[in-house]
């Protein structure tokens, strides 16, 4: 078994999501604090562990006021819940370049299995101050109200002013621990 020990390197990494505003547009949004290991066994890559943290109160949608709502009671309660977190409890082959990473992800207090969608990892490569990287790509949707986010206004016209399914997408890099 070779494992090696990888940690993320948050400056080079990022944790996106979108959902429907007003059932009509895509409204973008990521976390900028996001921290975490990863257990990489070269030899049999089923055999790998990842776990993340995500810090709620650094959501950015690159609008003040709705930063400041999302962070309130009525969805992250970030005083309550400070963190997002994710580990792995599977991981499979999908593809020659892809993986099935299924886990526990938490998130206000819920902890539910997602399946993430992973492309990599990449092979290592050695930055200029001499620190080995490897990096991953994926994607999964949630719910929102399966994770107790259930804030809502109805609309005038009709339908809701947030929409349920959230696309989170992830592109991670790693630096391996010396």
């Amino acid at each position: 078994m070779t494992t090696a020990k990888f940690q993320i390197d948050p400056s080079h990494s990022s944790a996106n999501f979108s959902i429907k505003h007003m059932m009509i547009a895509k409204v973008h949004g990521g976390f900028e604090k996001i921290s975490g290991t990863l257990s990489l066994d070269s030899s049999d890559i089923t055999k790998s562990v990842i776990e993340a943290s995500i810090e709620t109160a650094s959501i950015n949608t690159r609008e003040a006021q709705r930063d400041a709502h999302l962070k309130s009671a009525d969805f992250f309660d970030v005083e309550k819940y400070p963190a997002i977190t994710f580990k792995s409890t599977k991981v499979e082959r999908s593809g020659d370049e892809e993986l099935k990473v299924t886990g526990d992800l938490s998130i206000h207090g819920v902890t539910k299995e997602v399946v993430l969608e992973v492309e990599g990892p990449s092979a290592e490569h050695t930055d200029p101050w001499g620190n080995t990287k490897i990096a991953i790509s994926a994607k999964t949707k949630i719910k929102r109200k399966d994770f107790g986010l259930n804030w809502n206004a109805a609309l005038e016209a009709g339908g809701v002013l947030v929409g349920d399914d959230v696309a989170i997408s992830l592109d991670i890099q790693f630096a391996k621990q010396k």
